[in-house]
């Protein structure tokens, strides 16, 4: 990948995504959603990367949509230059949220993503982490659903992810206030689970990450996180209770399965070794499902 205002690192199996435009507090460009996707799709397929994590470079994580282009920045959606790919996609007829892009490219990740917010999340910033897995706020971190006060809807898909993650009431009074609040409030409200010192940040989401690439296996992960994801809009729970039936039957049929129940009785820890591969695990369908109003354009 040529990247440009990300940097993508692979260590211990831990893919790291900085969002790296640290002169302008790593603010949100088309060329940021492009690369965003590439990395996402990326790290999905290197069985290599068990954990993804996601902070900003510098003394911020996003400070949302880059305003270079002043009272004009949100005027030129239809006739935008933009790079080949899912930016040039059209849904329902208009452009793709750049945004919604990005963030749908990580709802899609079949590997737990922990967003490790570092300084400022304002606007997409915010709504970028919401298909996030984990999200973990240095103190000095502050968040802010912007949009009303640039006379704009929330985007990247947060009307359905807010919701879901913070509750209906604390959504809508983050949403139409669009004030800005520090990281204990979003810790109250349940928009991240865990606050910590500024220089824990990091460590804190690598030890978090390295627990899950030692106790468990990559496929279960995999097929849990399609799961509890994809389910929230269920109607029924017979509809998880489908899904996991075969799952299970699938699953216990691996290697994984065989591997960690003999360590369990054994003693020992577990040596997981099963790839991820392509496609879907265990017959969970992929999630987001593509919808059928997305053309692609060239």
């Amino acid at each position: 990948m040529d990247l440009t205002e990300l940097r993508y690192e692979v260590s211990d199996r831990i893919a790291t995504v900085w969002l790296h435009r640290p002169e302008r507090l790593n603010a949100f460009t088309p060329t940021m959603a492009d690369e965003l996707t590439q990395v996402a799709a990326t790290a999905d397929a290197d069985d290599e990367v068990r954990v993804v994590v996601v902070t900003g470079s510098g003394r911020g994580f996003c400070a949302g949509a880059d305003l270079g282009g002043g009272p004009a920045s949100f005027a030129d959606r239809r006739g935008r230059a933009l790079p080949p790919g899912p930016l040039r996609d059209e849904i329902a007829g208009f452009r793709r949220d750049a945004g919604g892009v990005s963030a749908l490219a990580f709802a899609a990740l079949r590997k737990p993503v922990i967003a490790a917010i570092n300084g400022p999340a304002v606007g997409v910033g915010a709504t970028l982490t919401l298909p996030m897995d984990i999200r973990i706020a240095a103190e000095s971190a502050r968040f802010g659903f912007v949009f009303g006060r640039v006379g704009l809807p929330p985007e990247a898909a947060s009307s359905w992810f807010l919701p879901r993650v913070v509750g209906i009431s604390r959504a809508m009074e983050w949403v139409a206030t669009g004030r800005v609040f520090d990281s204990r409030e979003a810790l109250d409200g349940g928009l991240v689970s865990r606050v910590v010192a500024d220089d824990e940040l990091l460590p804190t989401a690598y030890a978090l990450a390295r627990e899950i690439i030692t106790n468990t296996s990559g496929l279960a992960v995999g097929a849990a996180r399609q799961l509890l994801w994809s389910m929230l809009g269920a109607p029924s729970p017979w509809d998880a209770h489908r899904a996991d039936s075969r799952a299970v039957v699938e699953l216990g049929e691996g290697p994984d399965s065989a591997e960690g129940v003999a360590a369990f009785l054994e003693k020992r820890p577990a040596h997981f070794a099963a790839p991820l591969g392509t496609g879907p695990i265990a017959g969970v369908p992929p999630w987001p499902a593509r919808p059928p109003d997305v053309r692609a354009v060239d």
